[in-house]
């Protein structure tokens, strides 16, 4: 069977995962998927698109991180997205969890504007939800009325009242299974694992339950992991670059963008 495009990626993270970080992180792996940072729907329909858009070919495959909750709005980003080249558009936000039919509203609208592949990237649950029952709901109802049919999931609760976002991170219990009981049940969606994934081999591990997984910031902090990516993940035959190359073509890029006027912090 043909390997899930999404089988590893890198997750988007705010701040991090700029257009530079994800042309440095291409250099290293050529196949793991890559991810703006969130970018709402009113940023870019009513400020500097060509800011949030702007990315090298190089990068690809990138997928475009959405937040908003009105279906009209979103079906004109996925239109930017298609425009600019995307090759995906993510639909994210854990605060919507409780109303999984406004999700999949904003789902069809995205799909019904685009060829793009929309996916969506959840929680398994928020404060006080039952955690698996609600969460088979959220999934069930976007998959089924909303069409989508790849869910990123991070494997922990969010609680959005009385922990920060930094803490929604780290604090709230990591919970598999839960995950694993979701491809279990459906098995026709493609599930991919978020949260608490420090290095590949647990990666590995969590792809005997699941399609793929996506890594944060242990991406961000040690990015030279992404080197074995292609190999271990894909079954590459290429040897992974040698950090000299890598450092030589990131110094050649950072010179080309200056000279173009292009700021640092993208």
């Amino acid at each position: 069977a043909a390997l899930s495009p999404h089988r590893f990626s890198v997750a988007p993270m705010m701040d991090w995962t700029d257009r530079h970080d994800r042309y440095f992180l291409r250099l290293i792996s050529r196949r793991a998927r890559l991810y703006t940072e969130m970018v709402t729907t009113g940023a870019l329909l009513h400020g500097d698109a060509a800011r949030f858009l702007a990315f090298d070919p190089a990068e690809r495959p990138v997928a475009l991180q959405l937040g908003g909750c009105d279906p009209a709005a979103l079906a004109d980003c996925a239109r930017l997205a298609e425009d600019w080249g995307y090759d995906e558009n993510a639909r994210f936000g854990a605060c919507l969890m409780a109303e999984p039919e406004l999700v999949a509203r904003c789902v069809a609208a995205m799909g019904a504007a685009t060829r793009l592949p929309v996916t969506v990237k959840c929680r398994i649950g928020i404060d006080e939800q039952d955690d698996e029952a609600a969460f088979r709901r959220f999934v069930d109802v976007v998959a089924d009325a909303g069409g989508a049919q790849t869910f990123i999931v991070h494997a922990r609760k969010a609680w959005l009242q009385g922990l920060s976002p930094k803490e929604n991170r780290e604090v709230p219990p990591l919970r598999y299974e839960l995950v694993h009981r979701l491809k279990q049940a459906r098995p026709e969606l493609t599930v991919v694992l978020n949260g608490g994934l420090c290095d590949l081999d647990a990666a590995a591990a969590q792809l005997a339950h699941v399609d793929g997984v996506m890594l944060g910031r242990a991406a961000y902090q040690n990015p030279w992991l992404l080197a074995e990516v292609d190999r271990r993940f894909f079954g590459a035959q290429t040897p992974p670059p040698r950090r000299e190359a890598v450092l030589a073509e990131m110094k050649a890029y950072m010179a080309r963008e200056a000279a173009r006027g292009v700021p640092a912090k993208a």
